[in-house]
């Protein structure tokens, strides 16, 4: 599972990711691709209507996981998928690590989501999107989700030549944590 949380618009967006092994149904693997991926789909079927004519994403990620700020292959991707082919200057902050516990999208989302969810049995990906996407708030968050049927492939590696077709600008401070990447 992996969420867009648009803080302007007070708005969600979750990819629910699964696939069918040995007629089993099996949860994603939690990879750069599908993150970045996920980030797409949410511009494809909610960002590109508000925000029309934009021609640059703020991200604010946190430090870890596939799209913490090591992954070289989450540069990779959102440079190849977004940047490339939506013509987008993307600039990524990432929380400290260990300091996740501030980011908005756990807060104001996810924890939403759990509580539409609670005492629910969740006993197959049709009733996790059901539930994810009833999630309202009485402050006006309003949940899309779509469910991803497609395997993502754990523990590639970014190769040299990737990362010399990186596009990037490191931010002055963090630049570990801070940067932007442009169209090639």
């Amino acid at each position: 599972m992996y969420g867009v949380y648009d803080q302007q618009e007070n708005k969600g967006f979750v990819s629910i990711g699964m696939f069918l092994k040995e007629g089993r149904t099996i949860l994603s693997g939690d990879t750069p691709e599908f993150a970045v991926e996920s980030i797409e789909r949410w511009w494809i079927n909610d960002g590109i209507e508000t925000y029309r004519n934009k021609n640059e994403l703020l991200i604010i990620a946190d430090g870890g996981g596939s799209n913490g700020h090591r992954p070289h292959m989450w540069k990779v991707k959102l440079q190849e998928i977004l940047c490339n082919k939506y013509k987008f200057n993307v600039t990524v902050c990432h929380y400290p690590p260990g300091a996740s516990k501030w980011n908005a999208i756990e807060h104001r989302l996810f924890s939403e989501i759990s509580k539409n969810w609670r005492g629910t049995p969740l006993i197959d990906y049709e009733t996790i999107l059901k539930y994810t996407m009833r999630t309202k708030t009485n402050t006006g968050l309003r949940v899309n989700a779509v469910l991803v049927e497609k395997l993502y492939e754990k523990g590639l590696k970014a190769s040299r030549m990737d990362l010399e077709k990186l596009n990037i600008e490191r931010h002055e401070v963090n630049p570990l944590w801070n940067y932007t990447l442009h169209p090639n």
